[in-house]
């Protein structure tokens, strides 16, 4: 079965007593039991519910994974993913990640005794040189975020899977629909489903994707037991993103190679950091690990006032946090997404004053185009 035959009909039956079909959205918070323990599946909503079953079953499908999970939020499900260690237990992380997770780590899960050491995971001998006795995870952005660096998957599950550790890959940038980080040896995946899966910048929400039954029940357990769940509601507008998930990657990665393109021919632009560029770093390996490149792009303007310039007077380009919307978003990572992470590190990183990132969107890319160059004309 094709990517795009499984986006619109895995986990996604017609429903059994109206024939209906889409999946009903079940707003309920409780279900009536034929006799004590006796019941059709389902007993409780935060425990169970038939809208976000269904949801889970697609993504699943997908990723290619045994069994997902969904969370209110891509926060929730990267907060229950850490659950899966204990106290003590050491975590290598890509060092340019986005600013919620570097928050979440180094303001919230330290407290609880987990390490975190951030390395550049473009190359897996410094994953290596990083390593502690009681490393257990790996937790990659593939592409990182804001940067677009792409790491050498292929030699960390190497590694990880040498070293009995889990391989977690953020997979929200790509989407399954160009990349199934299962395949390449991880263990989880992770996606903010508000981004590309939903597709339409109307819910919030997130899934994390096991490749074992042993991760799986233990994620499950968590899900039900901290019950940071997502809602029926939210579950149906994510279940109708992925419908049209593969018609629209193909568009966001037409627009984006596009507006790379142009980009990296414009004269005020010091850098375009786009993994689809022949001229980026990794532009090979991307080749031969993703099946397309999407539409997220960042370039590098000279100072914050230029970047200020551009940012108040796009006028189709809507400047807003998120991203893989069908309209196209523009934002300031400093100030913005990784606002959380300190100014040292933003800048051993890259991440200047002059940085943007934008979402390309799927409008007629002439107009995004257009866009772009009558604010960068103003410089």
């Amino acid at each position: 079965m094709g990517f795009a035959t499984k986006a619109i009909h895995a986990g996604q039956d017609p429903d059994p007593t109206t024939g209906a079909v889409t999946v009903p959205i079940y707003q309920t918070s409780t279900y009536v039991q034929e006799s004590l323990g006796r019941h059709k599946g389902f007993e409780y909503a935060r425990t169970q519910n038939p809208t976000r079953l269904a949801l889970e079953k697609n993504l699943a499908a997908l990723e290619g994974g045994h069994t997902a999970h969904c969370f209110a939020s891509g926060m929730a499900a990267i907060d229950t993913t850490m659950r899966l260690l204990r106290a003590g237990d050491h975590v290598i992380v890509s060092e340019n990640t986005y600013g919620g997770t570097y928050r979440l780590f180094e303001r919230v899960l330290t407290g609880f005794g987990l390490e975190f050491t951030y390395v550049d995971t473009t190359e897996a001998v410094n994953v290596e040189r990083a390593w502690r006795e009681k490393t257990r995870m790996i937790f990659l952005e593939t592409p990182t975020n804001p940067l677009m660096a792409v790491a050498d998957l292929e030699g960390i599950a190497t590694l990880a899977r040498d070293r009995a550790a889990r391989l977690v890959v953020d997979n929200t940038f790509l989407s399954p629909c160009f990349f199934r980080p299962l395949e390449w040896g991880a263990s989880i995946v992770i996606h903010s489903t508000t981004k590309y899966l939903n597709g339409h910048s109307d819910s919030v929400g997130g899934v994390v994707v096991t490749s074992n039954p042993e991760d799986a029940e233990r994620i499950g357990f968590l899900q039900n037991a901290v019950g940071a769940i997502i809602s029926p509601f939210d579950s149906f507008l994510i279940a109708r993103g992925t419908k049209t998930l593969a018609v629209r990657m193909r568009q966001h990665d037409e627009n984006g190679r596009a507006v790379a393109a142009f980009l990296a021919e414009h004269p005020k632009i010091a850098r375009v950091h786009y993994p689809g560029l022949p001229q980026h770093p990794q532009h090979l390996r991307a080749r031969r690990l993703f099946s397309g490149f999407g539409g997220m792009i960042a370039f590098e303007l000279s100072t914050l006032a230029a970047a200020r310039l551009v940012l108040d007077n796009v006028r189709l380009c809507s400047l807003a946090e998120s991203l893989g919307g069908v309209e196209t978003l523009i934002s300031h990572p400093a100030t913005m997404t990784h606002a959380s992470v300190p100014i040292s590190q933003r800048e051993r990183l890259g991440i200047t004053d002059g940085l943007v990132r934008i979402s390309v969107g799927i409008e007629d890319v002439e107009d995004i185009i257009a866009d772009l160059d009558a604010a960068l004309h103003l410089m």
